[in-house]
């Protein structure tokens, strides 16, 4: 749990795919094998980003890569939708852009 906060996020079943170990802002967490990004994120945390726009975190919205609400960024290369993609093992993510971040024209 980040921070010691529950995620939002609980598994009720599938519990028997293999375990995937991997960071989240500095953070070693852990999912299963299948899971999502997003998923693998929430069973741990309670929001995925700050928001660009307030101070609201963002969490997801629409769940299936249309809204752009689930960025996250590696700590190399481009960021990309946590709904869409799968958890790999030693994946090392950040809710932030790594500073300096490029623009996406030069990535």
């Amino acid at each position: 749990m980040i921070g010691g906060a529950q995620g939002r996020v609980v598994r009720l079943a599938e519990t028997a795919r293999a375990p995937v170990r991997f960071w989240f802002d500095g953070e070693e967490l852990r999912a299963l094998k299948g899971d999502t990004v997003l998923t693998a994120i929430l069973l741990s945390a309670r929001a995925l980003r700050p928001s660009e726009f307030g101070p609201e975190d963002r969490a997801g919205f629409c769940l299936m890569g249309a809204c752009q609400d689930c960025w996250v960024w590696p700590e190399t290369g481009p960021r990309f939708r946590a709904c869409s993609t799968p958890i790999a093992e030693g994946m090392r993510l950040l809710s932030r852009p790594p500073a300096p971040w490029p623009e996406e024209s030069e990535a």
